[in-house]
């Protein structure tokens, strides 16, 4: 077992008796509970094979890298953490400084290796057990969003505590020119499962990528240069090492009359499903709808970790919440994550609904499997200069 690890372990016996304690202060049922919505109304259609024949041809010009090879090169430094006050605290992790500051960059999403392939090894992909966030940026500090990024961050204490960031791109050009720009979705969650990943994109769906298609390309040349130079041959990418070049779409449709807004999803391992769950405002909102938000559950085609051509939810959730920037869903349990009003909701539909103290900025979540430890929950905070990555006990938060 690895320090890290040891240290788990400790951190997870040494706190159940203080966060049991801890939750006791601030859960309090909730007023009312989600109810239930027609499944009929909710389908995706899946397409992984949409630039197949640009992605061929950029992996020809460029090459790949591993996971193992990006997070060989590293090069930025995590930070420690203490608790960012909530209950059942485990372990956690903060970025550098530039990150930690950034007035244009702005973490979303979280997902893990643990997503990614289970309890299995540990949760090791590729040898290395990770962290995944999401993040977008913006064209100058409050400018418009212009691109996405994920960071990959080594959680184990084989590997240096450090992290890389990737490029997200969308392919172009032609098979005998192919080129990639920026994707500007806001990035608000992901989900790792095998080797796909899963974008959140707000108005549309998912955009799918496969971490075992990582592109190498040039560094130097302008900070605002994304794509295939006039030499045919430099491929710059905003000074980023690495490009992660998306493969397909999943697109969403509704009979429902109100489209889905695409806020945060995650992933449920025991379902072998993908959960999303729409951010609304109760009233008086300019850039969000105002009304009750909604949680649907997609499922993968039957043992893959791909969609069917055409795929209708199996659970769709109408929600009294407001807010929402983050969801998680484990053996039929629900956790909603309130940015807005700071609370962690809780439920099922046998024992209600429960609400916590949360954290201000939070954002996405998502569930890490244990066999050995406590299952956690991790989630992260955007708010500018305190961006904590943290991991608190499942059981802290509802049975």
């Amino acid at each position: 077992m690895s320090a890290r690890k040891r240290a788990l372990a400790l951190a997870t016996g040494v706190l159940a008796l203080v966060a049991t304690t801890s939750a006791a202060t601030t859960n309090a049922y909730a007023a009312s509970a989600p109810t239930s919505l027609p499944t009929s109304q909710f389908t995706l259609t899946s397409n992984y094979h949409q630039y197949d024949a640009l992605n061929s041809a950029l992996t020809t010009k460029l090459g790949t890298a591993s996971v193992d090879t990006v997070m060989a090169n590293a090069n930025h430094d995590r930070t420690a953490i203490s608790n960012p006050g909530v209950a059942g605290y485990v372990d956690g992790f903060g970025f550098d400084s530039g990150d930690n500051n950034d007035c244009t960059n702005y973490p979303q999403g979280i997902t893990s290796s643990r997503d990614a392939i289970g309890t299995a090894n540990s949760g090791n992909y590729d040898g290395h057990q990770l962290i995944l966030v999401s993040w977008y940026t913006t064209a100058g500090c409050g400018g418009a969003q212009s691109r996405s990024r994920i960071t990959l961050v080594d959680w184990d204490a084989t590997y240096p505590n450090d992290y890389r960031k990737i490029l997200l791109v969308e392919p172009t050009g032609t098979a005998a020119a192919p080129s990639f720009k920026d994707i500007t979705v806001h990035a608000g969650g992901v989900s790792w499962y095998g080797d796909y990943l899963y974008v959140a994109d707000t108005g549309h769906g998912m955009r799918v990528f496969n971490l075992k298609d990582i592109l190498k390309t040039n560094t130097g040349g302008t900070a605002d240069q994304i794509g295939r130079q006039s030499d045919g041959t430099t491929y710059y990418a905003h000074n980023y090492a690495y490009v992660l070049p998306q493969i397909g779409t999943i697109t969403a449709a509704t009979t429902s009359g109100t489209p889905l807004v695409w806020s945060s999803i995650s992933l449920d391992r025991v379902s072998g499903s993908i959960v999303m769950v729409e951010y609304t405002c109760q009233s008086g909102c300019t850039a969000y709808p105002n009304r009750a938000p909604r949680a649907i559950r997609f499922p993968f085609a039957s043992g893959a970790n791909t969609f069917a051509a055409t795929t209708t939810a199996t659970q769709a959730l109408q929600l009294p919440w407001y807010k929402l920037n983050g969801v998680a869903s484990h053996n039929g349990r629900w956790w909603f994550n309130s940015s807005g009003n700071k609370q962690l909701y809780y439920w099922t539909p046998a024992t209600g609904s429960h609400t916590y103290a949360w954290v201000s900025g939070g954002e996405s979540l998502s569930y890490w499997e244990d066999t050995t430890n406590a299952d956690l929950l991790w989630s992260l905070q955007e708010t500018q200069g305190h961006r904590d990555v943290f991991a608190v006990q499942q059981a802290t938060y509802g049975p």
